[in-house]
C-alpha cells in the first residue's frame, strides 16, 4: 500500500455524500489543512486535484459516501486521497480534443508529482500526491 503511515504524519479526513456539491467542501477541508500546516502555496494545485478525483468518485463510485483526506506526508509534499466503495478502477486516457469529459486524471497526473490507486478489499483509494513549494 502506498498510504503513509499514520504515525507522526499530520493528516486530515471527512466523509462526505457523494455528490458534486461535496468538491466545494472538499476544497475547504483541503485549504484548512495546508493553512494550518502553513502550506497555502499548494493550495491552487490542491484545489484542482481534490476537485477532480471527488467529481471522479462522484460519477463513478457507487453507494453515498466518499472519504476525502489530506496527509502531509515530509516538508515539501502532500497526498490528497479520495476512497470510496467501488472496485472500478479509474484509467488515465488521451481524450479528443472535442470530447467534453475524460480529462480530470489527465490533471490530476499534470498537477501531482504521482499518483495511484490503492485496491482495497471493499473498494478503492485514489491519490495524488503534490510537491509543496519551498519558500526560503
Amino acid at each position: 500500500m502506498t498510504e503513509p503511515s499514520a504515525k507522526d504524519v499530520p493528516a486530515v479526513s471527512e466523509t462526505f455524500p457523494r455528490r458534486r456539491a461535496s468538491a466545494k467542501a472538499a476544497r475547504l477541508l483541503v485549504s484548512s489543512a495546508l493553512e494550518k500546516w502553513h502550506l497555502q502555496e499548494a493550495e491552487d494545485a490542491a484545489w484542482l486535484v481534490v476537485s477532480e478525483l471527488v467529481s471522479n468518485a462522484v460519477k463513478h463510485a457507487r453507494l453515498e459516501s466518499i472519504r476525502v483526506s489530506v496527509s502531509w506526508v515530509d516538508p515539501t509534499r502532500v497526498r490528497i486521497a479520495v476512497t470510496d466503495l467501488s472496485h472500478d478502477l479509474p484509467t488515465l486516457y488521451d481524450a479528443d480534443p472535442d470530447e467534453v469529459n475524460g480529462r480530470g486524471l489527465a490533471i490530476v497526473a499534470a498537477m501531482s508529482e504521482q499518483w495511484g490507486v490503492d485496491p482495497l478489499c471493499w473498494g478503492k483509494r485514489v491519490w495524488a500526491e503534490l510537491e509543496v513549494p519551498v519558500t526560503p
